[in-house]
């Protein structure tokens, strides 16, 4: 694996983070009639894969759903409301996943600046050779 290889599938992860977390946030306010059709916050899991000896990147081995509970509440108006007057607000703690998509942002960035260096270092190399 190459340098370009590792920070590539690094920002691939990072952008499935970031996606999630944007359908998190996108998410949150919605409302539903029953607990368990409530949406949950999406979470995806890390995988590390070695390419050689002291060498490894990350992939997303898959998405789960959080284990946060969505909160019930009473609004006899909401049309989503069942017999009671209840419905279910989504699992999704608003200001974490804000703090979870500036970290990504922030991740992402860094692959980005790796990238960018190991080009120039190559191009300088190449440089060199003339």
């Amino acid at each position: 694996m190459s340098i370009f290889d590792i920070s590539g599938r690094a920002m691939a992860a990072q952008l499935v983070r970031l996606n999630t977390t944007a359908s998190n946030l996108a998410n949150a306010n919605s409302v539903s009639t029953t607990k368990e059709g409530a949406f949950r916050a999406l979470k995806p899991v890390f995988k590390t894969v070695n390419g050689g000896e002291g060498i490894s990147t990350v992939q997303v081995s898959q998405v789960v759903s959080s284990q946060t509970d969505p909160t019930k509440r009473h609004d006899p108006g909401n049309p989503l409301a069942n017999k009671d007057g209840d419905v279910w607000d989504a699992g999704v703690d608003q200001a974490g996943e804000m703090v979870e998509m500036m970290e990504t942002a922030r991740q992402y960035q860094n692959n980005v600046q790796v990238l960018q260096t190991a080009k120039s270092l190559t191009l300088d190399t190449l440089r060199l050779e003339k």
